[in-house]
């Protein structure tokens, strides 16, 4: 049985992806932030961890737990454990984006710097990140989020290349809107981070409050359920020359190919429109 450690198990895309791939055959390390989400993971059968990508004691913790489960031996891991934190880019403190880069890449680099050693020894490995659409393309206030994908799209792209004379693969998943708790975190940390009534975006704030607080994006119809990221997971795992970069849902394929062919100008003027539209 092949070992594959994931992160941010308790929900969403880490959730199903660890089942979809113990279902196939897989030794499923699951691994979440909170004791309790751990809990359910191994009620739902999942050899689980505590795992926090804040903190370097519990990477190191967690890292020590697989090692002993698996004699050493790793064949992959999916770096999946991240938030999105909205706002403005004048409205987010220096402490609210340091902490979006710890968890999104700062903790990915850690976790991914414990694992390498592994694969090395063994002489082989896949290591695969959950990157984003916003690794591709920015939307309006969302720039701790786009920060911290296009930090990981530019830190994966140099890992590959560093590792390109290895069997150790290393590819990008790039996921648009996809159903999970997502949304509704993100909202929280809004709500938590950022203040809106003295921001010079007040009134486009009570606008996503609106729309976030109603979960007017429930009915999104380019949104797919996470069994669309395990399709692309499953390839990477299995593929003898899987790709460096996975697209997922209409937006990424659409923007993708958009970043290609237009000046940066034309394409500001399409996203400028999309993020001013779904506030209307």
């Amino acid at each position: 049985m092949k070992s594959v450690l994931i992160t941010g198990c308790s929900s969403g895309i880490g959730y199903h992806v660890a089942l979809g791939l113990q279902q196939r055959g897989y030794r499923v390390l699951a691994s979440a932030r909170n004791a309790n989400d751990v809990a359910m993971l191994q009620a739902q059968g999942l050899e689980a961890c505590q795992l926090d990508l804040d903190s370097s004691e519990s990477i190191h913790t967690a890292m020590d737990w697989v090692e002993q489960q698996t004699d050493g031996e790793l064949y992959a891991l999916f770096n999946n454990g991240a938030y999105g934190q909205p706002g403005a880019i004048e409205d987010l403190s220096r402490d609210v984006l340091r902490q979006q880069l710890e968890t999104n890449l700062l903790g990915w680099h850690e976790l991914t710097c414990r694992v390498l050693p592994l694969m090395r020894r063994q002489g082989y490995g896949r290591i695969i990140q959950n990157s984003s659409v916003l690794g591709l393309i920015t939307l309006r206030f969302r720039g701790a989020y786009n920060t911290s994908k296009f930090a990981i799209e530019g830190y994966t792209d140099t890992l590959r290349q560093e590792l390109a004379d290895t069997d150790i693969h290393i590819s990008l998943i790039e996921p648009g809107p996809v159903t999970s708790k997502f949304r509704e975190n993100a909202y929280q940390r809004f709500l938590d981070n950022i203040d809106i009534p003295n921001s010079p975006f007040r009134s486009t704030y009570e606008a996503v409050q609106k729309r976030l607080g109603n979960n007017q994006d429930s009915n999104d119809p380019f949104t797919l359920g996470p069994e669309a990221v395990l399709n692309k997971v499953v390839h990477a795992l299995e593929s003898k020359r899987p790709k460096a970069r996975y697209y997922v849902t209409i937006p990424t394929y659409l923007f993708g190919y958009l970043r290609r062919i237009l000046p940066t100008r034309a394409l500001d003027w399409i996203l400028l429109r999309v993020s001013t539209s779904e506030n209307k």
